[in-house]
């Protein structure tokens, strides 16, 4: 199968991960994901194609009817000057349909769910996607449970390559 074909059927992920959020799996229950666009100034985009960025702290909030990224740290790029140069934590607004912001904005405000920042990506475009879940948060007996079933799938996993 050539280069091509393994792309077009899938096989192949044309998509550059630039961060990912490995806690958020750990800590939340993700029941829906969303794939939102990112509103960034050159500088950051230099930084995220040196793969320079931070999840791990940040979290999803509203501020005058949008949904941001705050917290999100992408530090300067050192090869432009300080004039240009952005705030490394500063709040990212979320580009959304409004169906979507609705959707997330009413789940939040009722129901207990938070948004939380999964990966930060870059698409087949070469633009920057930001995939967020809504998620409700687990309790610590819940997260034993995933850790003791994560270890018996390994544990099967390894007696069935043995056989």
């Amino acid at each position: 199968m050539a280069q091509k074909d393994k792309k077009k059927a899938g096989l192949i992920s044309t998509d550059k991960t630039v961060a990912d959020n490995r806690r958020a799996n750990f800590d939340y229950a993700i029941e829906d994901k969303f794939e939102a666009g990112i509103m960034l100034v050159g500088t950051e985009v230099k930084s995220l194609r040196h793969g320079q960025c931070m999840l791990a702290e940040s979290h999803v909030g509203e501020k005058d009817g949008a949904l941001h990224l705050l917290n999100a740290h992408i530090p300067e790029y050192q090869q432009a000057s300080q004039l240009m140069q952005h705030d490394p934590r500063r709040p990212r607004k979320l580009l959304l349909k409004k169906k979507e912001i609705g959707k997330l904005m009413g789940a939040i405000s009722r129901d207990g769910y938070t948004i939380v920042p999964i990966k930060l990506y870059f698409d087949k475009k070469g633009l920057a996607k930001l995939e967020v879940g809504l998620a409700k948060g687990k309790k610590m007996h819940d997260k034993r449970q995933d850790k003791k079933d994560k270890d018996w799938a390994r544990d099967k996993a390894r007696i069935m390559r043995d056989r």
